[in-house]
């Protein structure tokens, strides 16, 4: 993230690049920006008309041109209140649909990004970049930019008019104008940095409040209520310093332009007094139009000065999204070869792959698995089992070797067929707060409920989902809350099921659910790995001891193979491993 900080209204190209969403949109942004025009030249009509109405038929007593020209001014009125809300309308809308382009193309981005983004990266400031910061663009174009133009145009008008009606009375007026320019400069540089400081400290707050939340068990658990209570309130204490900074920087600015402006009609009228005094070329209607005038004028300065905080902001917030869409942190997609159905046949020749350079978890592995066969892999925690599964399904890219399957190296395939092709079900079960058919299918057209009821019965879960109220229809909430670590268990299975995989990887699960839960997931395992190819990282003797072919890891290192029975025969890893682990395990 850039920390740099400059006194400029925005950054040129970070503007340039947010104005190429507006391409799109180009019939709504030729009318505000007409309405704009219009509208500049509508205000500045009141006070000439009220001018004409002072001058002309007070002192005359005309009651008809009085009420004519009355009638007048309420229709400028009537148009400009019409011509607001074209342009209010309009800006807002198109600030709105630039987001929705925005959201859509920082989340499309999003998707692709490699596991190893989101490893480093906060959940909560990303979704601030999504949600949060994509909304301050929309205040960007709604009430930044065209507001400035807009306003910017009006005081253009304004000041020419006044020039044209009396040059000496429109200089007097002028006399204030360098002064409040230069506060405003001011205030928009102290503002900049403040501005930044906020939006920081939002991603830090909503990064703090997310991860509390998703980990509330973890916080309850280890009695950590008062110590993240406090560590919230430091959170939140910086958040409001940066805020009221903010706040700090208005309250000295806009009493300063109010004074500013009361001295400029001050100096109006006494200026315009003493010229009608000495009988000058000043008269009663100049002065009030004057007034009127040079409220038009000076408002809109000080308007500026809070919509270029706006503008600001909107720079701020299109710096941080611009940042997310030029990482470049995905993985390769130059494969050509459509996995249309694999044999099964995997191999890893001389894999090396570090999560973080220098660091290996993989130190030149090598191993086969035969099509239709079913491996596991055991070994202690932190041995590289569960690497193995990103690897395979190019959550990330190994930094030497080759993976293949079907003699391809996976990184020949599309990406989008490979994955089609390997069904995962992980230790770590996900689910969305939707229905358990949607959890299933994962909105996968073509896939029927009577598809999904059909295999469920076939690997035998579904009396259990029949158990639960709505069955199918039943939502599980946020990340499966309402079901059991075994009943989620049983969903992935049949998620993984129903894919029709050509290749299964398990993570299985087992060790800490209930037994009637345990027996549904070894009998789903059964049938899903009977016809597969298929890879499970084994926690329980009863699928190690029915692989076909166990393979031992240790540090990032096979450092054996073979069957259960073949294995148990050596006086090595594998069999204290078994001594420890399983032998106290009835099968």
């Amino acid at each position: 993230m850039s920390k740099k900080i400059t006194g400029k209204a925005f950054d040129l190209k970070i503007f340039s690049r947010l104005m190429s969403f507006a391409k799109s949109y180009r019939y709504e942004f030729i009318i505000s920006t007409l309405a704009a025009i219009i509208l500049s030249v509508v205000a500045v009509a009141k006070p000439i008309l009220l001018q004409e109405i002072i001058n002309t038929y007070f002192e005359s007593k005309d009651k008809v041109g009085l009420l004519n020209f009355s009638l007048i001014m309420c229709g400028f009125l009537i148009l400009e209140v019409l011509l607001q809300f074209v342009f209010i309308y309009k800006v807002n809308w198109l600030g709105q649909h630039i987001i929705k382009d925005i959201r859509v193309k920082l989340q499309n981005h999003m998707l692709q990004f490699k596991m190893a983004y989101f490893d480093k990266s906060s959940v909560g400031k990303l979704v601030t970049r999504l949600v949060s910061d994509t909304e301050t663009i929309a205040q960007f174009f709604g009430e930044g930019l065209f507001m400035i133009i807009s306003d910017l145009l009006k005081m253009l008008v304004v000041a020419i008019v006044m020039l044209l009606i009396n040059w000496k009375l429109a200089l007097v007026a002028f006399i204030v104008l360098p002064i409040l320019i230069y506060a405003t400069k001011i205030f928009q540089i102290a503002i900049k940095s403040s501005f930044q400081e906020v939006r920081t400290q939002v991603a830090n707050l909503n990064g703090f409040v997310q991860e509390r939340v998703t980990g509330m068990n973890i916080v309850q658990l280890f009695n950590r209520e008062k110590l993240e209570y406090e560590n919230f309130v430091k959170i939140n204490e910086k958040h409001k310093k940066a805020y009221i900074r903010t706040v700090w920087y208005y309250s000295i600015f806009f009493p300063i332009a109010e004074v500013l402006t009361s001295i400029a009609v001050g100096l109006i009228v006494w200026f315009g007094g003493i010229d009608i005094v000495n009988s000058g070329i000043t008269n009663a209607g100049e002065i009030v139009a004057f007034i009127m005038m040079s409220q038009m004028l000076f408002r809109p300065l000080r308007q500026i000065a809070d919509k270029f905080n706006t503008l600001q902001m909107g720079m701020v917030a299109g710096d941080r999204i611009f940042e997310i869409l030029d990482t470049e942190s995905r993985i390769a997609k130059n494969g050509t070869v459509v996995a249309e159905h694999f044999k099964g046949d995997i191999a890893f020749k001389d894999v090396r792959f570090s999560y973080i350079k220098g660091e290996e978890v993989l130190k030149g592995i090598s191993f086969n698995v035969k099509a239709g066969e079913t491996v596991a892999i055991v070994g202690a925690t932190g041995a590289g089992k569960s690497t193995i599964i990103n690897l395979v399904n190019r959550f990330y890219d190994i930094d030497n070797g080759e993976i293949c399957i079907d003699n391809h190296n996976i990184a020949q395939y599309t990406l989008q067929s490979l994955r089609n092709q390997i069904a995962v079900v992980l230790q770590d079960v996900f689910l969305f707060s939707d229905t358990i058919f949607n959890n299933i299918v994962l909105n996968k057209e073509g896939v029927s409920l009577d598809d999904v009821k059909k295999a469920a019965k076939e690997i035998g879960i579904h009396k259990f989902i029949m158990s639960l109220p709505n069955d199918y229809n039943y939502n599980v909430k946020e990340r499966g809350a309402m079901l059991s670590s075994g009943q989620r268990q049983l969903i992935a299975f049949l998620r993984a099921y129903v894919s029709n995989p050509s290749v299964l990887i398990l993570d299985e699960a087992t060790s800490s659910i209930d037994s009637y839960s345990e027996k549904l997931i070894q009998e789903a395992t059964d049938k899903i790995t009977k016809y597969q190819t298929s890879i499970i990282i084994a926690h329980r003797l009863t699928t190690v001891k029915k692989a076909d072919r166990i393979i031992v890891m240790d540090k990032g290192l096979i450092v054996e193979q073979g069957s259960h029975a073949e294995l148990l025969e050596k006086e090595g890893y594998y069999k204290n491993l078994y001594d420890m682990q399983f032998a106290n395990e009835v099968v």
